[in-house]
């Protein structure tokens, strides 16, 4: 007799700006530079991405400051 198979239990990932879990396979991700961000949604994604790009410094011409 053949055991049954147990369910494996899905991997689980916190949303980048809610943290709420998530399974890994639903989360929508985003490469940030060195790393790979999680979200529940395009609302924590949008408001992820408007965090980071106001903490981006404004590029400035060179030789000018």
């Amino acid at each position: 007799m053949d055991p049954k198979p147990k369910p494996e239990e899905p991997s689980i990932v916190p949303c980048e700006v809610c943290l709420k879990e998530i399974p890994h396979s639903e989360a929508l991700n985003a490469e940030a530079e060195d790393y790979v961000v999680h979200f529940c949604g395009l609302d924590c994604y949008r408001a992820w991405k408007a965090n980071a790009e106001q903490r981006q410094p404004t590029p400035t011409p060179e030789g000018k400051a």
